[in-house]
């Protein structure tokens, strides 16, 4: 009674009210109403983040990188850090029960999800994350030593080819004054993750208006992305680069569109509003192209793609050429398609044409062999550790999943007339074309996913006819992806994580080892592995073909001789032993797990091999020569 008096007692208009036309007046919120805000963002939404990201501070107070063993940090994070990643899943499915929810809560929520998983190993290790990440480090720091291509790189010189994001990198240094990027890639993959946002909001806002699908598929997009292809390294630049490019592409497409439906002075419009919120891309003709503003944009978009990565500029054109297919979108895409072909040719008759010369046996035998190149990221499960096994199952069903979710939402009427299946579609037939290390399959589902998260939201962001059971069932589909993602993401951790020791290891190498050095590791999981790569000669024993490799677990101490005493190498050999090389041969199977003990207990027997630096994970032997007839060692050992 006391809310309906409340609601009809009549009130002088408000301000708002005025400003909306005479005769309009308020609609007066209940007691209930307020207390519990606006539509669904009440205590169901607004209270779930704050506990979750609490519970999240206290799990990292809690956690034990001790514990990290063949499921990486899955092992090392406590109870808390589960509940909140519960937490924050079920309060963003309440969230998307109300289509008029305000966007800062949708936006909040995907934030805190992208801290919790992108920030936590940051937080938690005290050295950079991934063998590969320091790698690049190792590249940034030899163009800024040579300003500009790095000399006899041998087998890295493709970074001399696409030397776009290091000379970035570069640049940054030298006006920030600092002298490593080892400072903030840290912290790339939280910068590379919060930075997607951007672009995936300009493809999403070009299909829809509505928040729930568009919020939906970012959410969705961040709770599948298990690839993990976010770290300090060209292919993460180029991916965000190249999702702006796309997303511009198709903004321009939504508002040709929307020019040619809208009606001519005078006329009626053609619906009533809000009542096809969807822009359609198939049956209208296109009106005109490019302004010169964006488009120039364009054209540095995808020079700085060209110029940094390989495989992206060869993804992008796949993409324009499927969104080229109907007659509407050519007049916008065809520029653009154009414009990369030529630049993509131009780059790679030129500057990447070494390198493309010297591997052109390889890429031809890719283009002979689609079969093997689809299943190649797939193989070699049989000697890796049993969790490892399973974990690589979880991410092919994970993967499975999410493209068949996506294939069914695709088939909906609704979304076939949009450029969605294209999007979905796009990346595969490069999936025949080359293996690219095995990871051409993963890299397909990358590429895929934004358009694949955008169609499941559309299946998940739909209201039921009872709202708090779709919410659990929500909660629970939005549940299970994540756990698939965590599985993908955090299960080998235990070879991506290095210690301080691991680090003051490789440190030793960049300040002891002379140029000509050779550096001899039995995996190349090594911190600091590629410093001055272009001054030392790197041998990784896990590298070498079938026999060697057999040699070596049939007598260690005779291979590891040969190999050292290699005279073409014109200085020392250092022999690097860390446990970092450990794990990976447990998890991953390269080599049976007892194997660097083995070799370990070679070294320490062997009288040409001197321990130079020892600590608790790592151990690094310096080879000597003996002068022949005396029993000696030479002054000079090499």
């Amino acid at each position: 009674m006391i809310e309906q008096q409340i609601t009809d007692t009549p009130r002088p208009p408000t301000r708002r009210a005025r400003r909306s036309g005479p005769g309009v007046r308020p609609v007066r919120r209940t007691l209930r109403q307020r207390l519990a805000g606006p539509g669904a963002a009440g205590w169901a939404v607004r209270a779930p983040l704050p506990v979750a990201l609490v519970l999240w501070l206290v799990a990292l107070r809690g956690a034990r990188l001790d514990r990290m063993g063949t499921l990486g940090l899955l092992q090392a994070l406590p109870l808390p850090y589960w509940l909140g990643l519960i937490v924050i899943t079920v309060g963003f499915a309440a969230a998307l029960r109300d289509p008029k929810l305000p966007q800062r809560w949708p936006a909040a929520y995907v934030l805190g999800l992208i801290a919790m998983v992108h920030a936590t190993p940051s937080v938690l290790y005290p050295t950079l994350r991934y063998a590969w990440a320091w790698k690049h480090i190792a590249i940034v720091d030899a163009v800024l030593r040579h300003n500009g291509t790095v000399p006899n790189a041998h087998e890295l010189d493709i970074y001399n080819r696409w030397p776009g994001f290091f000379d970035l990198n570069v640049l940054f240094l030298r006006a920030t004054g600092l002298h490593s990027a080892l400072g903030y890639a840290s912290w790339y993959p939280l910068l590379a993750n919060v930075l997607l946002i951007g672009p995936l909001l300009l493809i999403y806002r070009s299909l829809t208006k509505d928040r729930r699908l568009i919020w939906g598929g970012v959410w969705l997009y961040f709770a599948t992305s298990w690839v993990g292809q976010d770290y300090f390294a060209p292919q993460a630049f180029a991916y965000f680069l190249f999702l702006i490019v796309i997303g511009l592409v198709l903004r321009q497409l939504a508002a040709r569109r929307s020019a040619a439906r809208a009606p001519a002075a005078g006329e009626p419009a053609a619906a009533a509003p809000g009542a096809r919120a969807l822009t359609l891309f198939t049956d209208l003709p296109a009106r005109g192209g490019w302004r010169l503003a964006p488009f120039g944009l364009l054209l540095v978009l995808i020079g700085a793609i060209v110029t940094s990565h390989p495989l992206t500029p060869m993804m992008l054109i796949s993409f324009l050429l499927l969104l080229a297919l109907p007659r509407a979108n050519r007049a916008v895409v065809l520029p653009v398609l154009a414009a990369a072909a030529a630049m993509t040719l131009l780059w790679d008759a030129t500057v990447a044409r070494p390198y493309l010369a010297s591997n052109i046996s390889a890429l031809v035998g890719a283009l002979s062999s689609p079969d093997r190149n689809a299943v190649s990221g797939f193989a070699g499960l049989a000697a890796a550790a049993p969790a490892q096994v399973m974990a690589s199952w979880v991410d092919r069903g994970l993967t499975a999943a999410v493209l068949l979710l996506a294939l069914a939402a695709a088939c909906r009427r609704r979304w076939r007339r949009t450029p969605l299946p294209l999007l979905l579609l796009a990346p595969f037939p490069l999936l025949l074309a080359n293996p690219y290390g095995g990871e051409m399959i993963f890299r397909a589902y990358l590429f895929a996913l934004p358009a694949a998260a955008f169609l499941i939201a559309t299946l998940i962001a739909r209201t039921p006819r009872f709202p708090r059971t779709g919410t659990v069932v929500r909660s629970v589909v939005l549940l299970a992806l994540l756990a698939g993602t965590l599985c993908g993401y955090y299960s080998k951790e235990s070879i991506n994580y290095f210690t301080p020791q691991e680090v003051a290891a490789g440190q030793y190498l960049a300040e002891n080892a002379p140029p000509g050095s050779q550096i001899v590791v039995l995996t190349a999981d090594l911190p600091g592995f590629e410093l001055r790569y272009e001054q030392r000669v790197r041998t990784v024993l896990a590298q070498q073909t079938v026999a060697d490799r057999r040699a070596l677990l049939a007598d260690p101490a005779s291979t590891l001789e040969s190999t050292m005493s290699n005279p073409a190498v014109v200085g020392p050999s250092y022999l690097v032993l860390t446990r970092a090389q450990v794990a990976e041969c447990e998890l991953t199977g390269v080599f049976p797990a007892d194997t660097l003990g083995k070799v370990r207990l070679a070294a320490s027997g062997m009288s040409t091999l001197r321990p130079v630096f020892a600590n608790h994970d790592a151990v690094i032997y310096r080879h000597v020569t003996p002068v022949v007839g005396t029993g000696l060692f030479a002054a000079h050992p090499r």
